[in-house]
């Protein structure tokens, strides 16, 4: 299972492996109080695609397209997530933007389920 959290929420032991999936260190968070497990700057979009987006939500379908695109091209950048996900152990995407709904964690989180689920089913074609 893979959650999405805002840096500025507060640490919960349910949260199971937690990655900061920003390029940027969240303003005003100390390192000490994030708690990650690591900090996974090429997992997030390239400066220019977030620049681009902007947060505009009426580029929301178009910034997930592109992202996905970057995500396609380097799966090292990803990989350590899902195999922490693997499994069905819970693994939290730490973010810092304000929007909760539209931003690079909840893209990111949609395309590694995607990538689950398919591994789940040639699992299960396997067996």
């Amino acid at each position: 299972m893979i959650q999405v959290k805002r840096a500025y929420e507060a640490f919960d032991s349910r949260d199971g492996k937690r990655y900061l999936v920003e390029r940027l260190w969240p303003r005003g968070i100390r390192k000490d109080r994030l708690r990650i497990d690591g900090w996974l700057k090429d997992a997030a979009p390239s400066a220019g695609l977030r620049r681009w987006f902007s947060h505009d939500l009426a580029k929301w379908t178009e910034f997930r397209q592109r992202y996905f695109r970057e995500l396609d091209a380097r799966p090292m950048a990803w990989q350590p997530i899902l195999d922490a996900a693997s499994g069905d152990h819970r693994v939290t995407l730490i973010y810092s933007a304000r929007e909760t709904e539209h931003n690079n964690a909840v893209a990111l989180r949609d395309y590694l389920e995607k990538k689950l689920q398919r591994h789940s089913a040639r699992a299960r074609k396997a067996a």
